[in-house]
């Protein structure tokens, strides 16, 4: 089985041109909406990261190109501006010939976002594991903090 593309510009070199030109245009289009996420492969497809979380990817089919969500929720918060639009639970379809307008990508991220925002254990929980400890408390775990199988909390 071949390995999965480690950059955004591998994946995008094995696309056909017309799919590989769509898939571009959403990638600067996503870059100028969240110019600081982070690029990355997920699911062995093209991936933004913000904040730890994954907030859109895409890929190029057979047929053409899909962008992904990364979230079942984030389509289905958007239906009214997606009518029309050929989609799955987790994906929205497009072609080289009628790409995603940069408003309704924006609405994607919007989404999205919010969803991560409200999600407990995503961006903040990253956010908090960077945190550094505070000077004179001791975290409990099992790496020599007590908190084992059985363990009261107890010293």
């Amino acid at each position: 089985m071949p390995r999965p593309p480690a950059t955004i510009d591998a994946y995008l070199a094995g696309v056909p041109p017309d799919r590989r030109a769509a898939l571009q245009a959403l990638r600067r289009i996503v870059r100028t909406v969240l110019p600081d996420a982070e690029e990355c492969i997920s699911y062995s497809m093209p991936a933004f990261r913000l904040h730890g979380a994954v907030v859109g990817g895409f890929q190029a089919t057979s047929k053409g190109c899909s962008y992904y969500p990364f979230s079942g929720r984030t389509l289905a918060t958007l239906t009214a501006d997606l009518a029309g639009r050929s989609q799955t639970k987790s994906a929205l379809h497009f072609t080289p010939e009628a790409p995603l307008p940069r408003a309704l990508v924006r609405k994607l991220l919007q989404a999205r976002l919010a969803e991560v925002r409200m999600t407990p254990g995503t961006a903040a929980k990253q956010r908090t594991a960077r945190r550094p400890a505070r000077p004179g408390l001791r975290r409990r775990g099992r790496a020599g903090g007590g908190g084992g199988a059985g363990s009261m909390g107890h010293d």
